[in-house]
Parts: structure tokens; C-alpha cells; sequence
């Protein structure tokens, strides 16, 4: 049988699936809200060079069912850390990989994110360290999902006030002491058992404590832990690229770039753009100029998105003008008038909608920071004139 024919074969259930090559050693590993689907994928047409090698290196397709994709994005993240397979590290840092820490000293603690780097701050004495994950904005819509059924605070314990998230639920309220240590911290072992992956122990504590619970961790099911990573025929959203436009009175026009890797501000790659040709006060046109200048520049590195602060006659304007000059990158516009509404160029396919709503946080700062650029470097390129 051939590996077209075995993943023609997976059924169409969440679980985690493993790529070995002819020596048996695990090459990939990956989640999937459909085993079927997701691992077909990688027989179409025009996948990365990368994915191809490794399908090509490929002798043997594995697979383990899960019963939602949160188990899976669990499950996932144990396999990476136990085999470290070479196509899931290739081209990645270990240091850039993202972990979910959870302290084991505190008496209300509440898990957070770090990166690989930040790892020595947290030994094994005081801190679970759980991970490695691939996707910084995974692992954050994980967590929102978890805290649904386990809650914890990220407030002060003791403050005598209701912090908000207590007043939607979220956190169990050890800001005005309604939940007492010994309960909190059922919640937390809860949430370790979880992210280790230790489903048997976590059912026999339910079982126990809160049997209710036990439905709800079985029927998980959330959109927003999908990832583009979950379409192969989706870009990667790494670097994410934001514009504004400012001037003076209409005059003295200034186009900023900014740039989110990872999710973070990466503030090294900011730019700042006299506007040279578009006429007095026209946004729009000076939007497409700073944008040919900036794809001008073959050696800065390539977007995965580019925001825009502007609703869909702005989006329309700059994708036909891209278009016409054979440039073609996702693009995104924020619409103040629609109350942040996100508005995307005609065509776009639902899943990129559902991902770029994942990240619609990031998508947000990036535009306040693309605005506060623009202003700030122009104010400060009209005082050296």
C-alpha cells in the first residue's frame, strides 16, 4: 500500500499523526482537527520544498485519535519533546519555540507564556514547564479554552475588589477570596494533569471532584485553535507587516512600516517613507507608494500579511494596484467605521478568515503601533528639515 493510499484510509477524527522514514525514526509530527483531511493534504500540488522533502524521505504514515484537537495540540507537543523529529525543528531555533509555565511555589498561580530563551528562569524545582508548542497564538487560544473549564486569576489574590475577569467568569475570584487555596489549586492540578497529557489521572480526579467537567473535556471543540497551520495551502503568518499614513494640513506626507514577528513588535525592522509622488492629502495613493517602495527592497525579508489601517475601499484600491503590478501577499484592513471589523480582499477562503481572526489581537497593535510610528518619526523627519 502506498502512503497516498494508507492516509486515503485515516479517519476523519482530531488526533496526532507521525511521519517515519525507512530507518523508522520519526521525521514529523503533527495535529490535526481531521486526520484524513489534514494529512492528504500533503499530496496536492505546490506544498513547501520542505514538506516535500520530508513526504519524500517518508516510507510510513502513524496516527493516534484524540477526542477533540485540544488533546491533540497536547499530545502533539509531548511527541515533539520526546523525539525532537528533525522536520519538526528544521529551520527553528530551540530557543524560539514556545513553552506554558506554571509555578509550583505560588499559592494562586496562573500559567504563562515564554519562549525557548526564557527557559533558564524556570527551573524544574519551582516551575511545570509544558511544551515545546509551535504557535505562540495556539498555545494563547489553548489556554483561554482551558481556563473555561479550570479557571484560575491573573489578579492579585487578597485585593478585596472583583477583578473583571471574575465578573465573566473566567477567574475564580481569589481577588475577593470566594475561592480558598485548596480549591485554587485543585483547579491548577487539573490544568497540569491536562498539559501532560495525563488523561487517565485527570478523569479519575473528575470522576471524583467534578464529574461534570468530565463531558466537557470530551466534547472540546473550539475554532479558534485553528491555526494556518491546519491548511498547507495557507501562508505562514510569521511577520506580519502594518502601514499608516500621515501629514500635515494635507502636506508633508509620511508612510510607516511596521513589522509583529512571532507576535512581538520587532521595532529593528521599522521604516519610515517620505511620500514622494502621491498628491497632497490622497492616502490611498500614498499607501501604494510606500508599498512598491517597500517590495522595491528584494533583500528585506518577505511579508506573511500586510495590514492596513482602512475598510474595504481602501483593501479593494491597494490589491487591484498590487495586482497590476504582479505583487500578491495576503492582505488585511482594520475598519474603524465597522468598530474593528476585519476586511479582507475578494476570494479569500473562510479558514484564512477564521486564522487572521485568531490573531486579530496582534493585528490591532499592530495598527495602534504602524500609527504611532508614522506620527512620531514624522513630527520628529519635519523638525530636522
Amino acid at each position: 500500500m502506498t502512503l497516498k493510499e494508507k492516509a486515503k484510509k485515516l479517519p476523519k477524527k482530531p488526533g496526532v499523526y507521525f511521519w517515519i522514514d525507512q530507518a523508522g525514526v520519526i521525521l514529523y509530527v503533527g495535529r490535526a482537527t481531521s486526520l484524513h483531511g489534514r494529512v492528504n493534504q500533503y499530496f496536492q500540488k505546490n506544498i513547501d520544498s520542505r514538506i516535500a522533502e520530508m513526504v519524500d524521505l517518508a516510507s510510513d504514515i502513524k496516527f493516534e485519535v484524540c477526542d477533540n484537537l485540544l488533546e491533540a495540540i497536547i499530545l502533539e507537543a509531548h511527541y515533539i519533546k520526546k523525539y525532537w523529529p528533525k522536520y519538526n525543528v528544521k529551520d527553528k531555533d530551540d530557543r524560539s519555540f514556545i513553552y506554558v509555565v506554571l509555578s509550583k511555589t505560588d499559592d494562586y498561580p496562573h500559567p504563562i507564556i515564554i519562549r525557548g530563551h526564557e527557559l533558564k528562569q524556570f527551573p524544574a524545582t519551582k516551575a511545570y514547564v509544558f511544551g515545546p508548542y509551535q504557535s505562540f497564538y495556539l498555545i494563547q487560544n489553548a489556554l483561554n479554552i482551558i481556563r473555561r473549564l479550570f479557571p484560575y486569576g491573573n489578579c492579585r489574590p487578597h485585593s478585596g475588589k472583583a477583578c473583571f475577569d471574575y465578573q465573566i467568569g473566567l477567574c475564580p475570584g481569589a481577588c475577593i477570596d470566594v475561592i480558598g487555596k485548596k480549591d485554587y489549586q485543585s483547579n491548577i492540578k487539573n490544568i497540569v494533569l491536562l498539559l501532560k497529557g495525563d488523561k487517565k489521572r485527570l478523569l479519575v480526579r473528575l470522576k471524583k471532584d467534578n464529574p461534570d467537567k468530565i463531558k466537557s473535556l470530551q466534547h472540546i471543540q473550539d475554532v479558534s485553535l485553528l491555526t494556518r497551520d491546519d491548511d498547507l495551502s495557507l501562508p505562514k503568518i510569521n511577520r506580519i507587516e502594518g502601514y499608516d499614513i500621515s501629514h500635515l494640513n494635507g502636506k508633508e506626507s509620511y508612510g510607516s512600516m511596521v513589522v509583529f514577528s512571532g507576535g512581538e513588535a520587532d521595532k529593528k525592522e521599522y521604516r519610515l517613507f517620505k511620500i514622494k509622488e502621491a498628491p497632497p492629502g490622497d492616502d490611498e495613493r500614498a499607501l501604494v507608494e510606500v508599498l512598491l517602495r517597500r517590495m522595491a527592497h528584494r533583500d528585506w525579508p518577505q511579508p506573511d500579511l500586510i495590514m492596513i489601517d482602512g475598510g474595504k475601499p481602501q483593501i479593494d484600491f491597494v490589491s487591484r494596484v498590487l495586482n497590476q503590478h504582479n505583487i500578491r501577499f495576503p492582505l488585511v484592513g482594520i475598519s474603524k467605521l465597522g468598530g474593528d471589523k476585519l476586511v479582507f480582499t475578494r476570494g479569500v477562503s473562510s479558514n484564512f478568515k477564521v486564522l487572521a481572526e485568531s490573531i486579530k489581537g496582534t493585528l490591532l497593535k499592530t495598527r495602534e503601533e504602524a500609527h504611532r510610528f508614522v506620527i512620531s518619526a514624522g513630527r520628529r523627519a519635519r523638525r530636522l528639515k
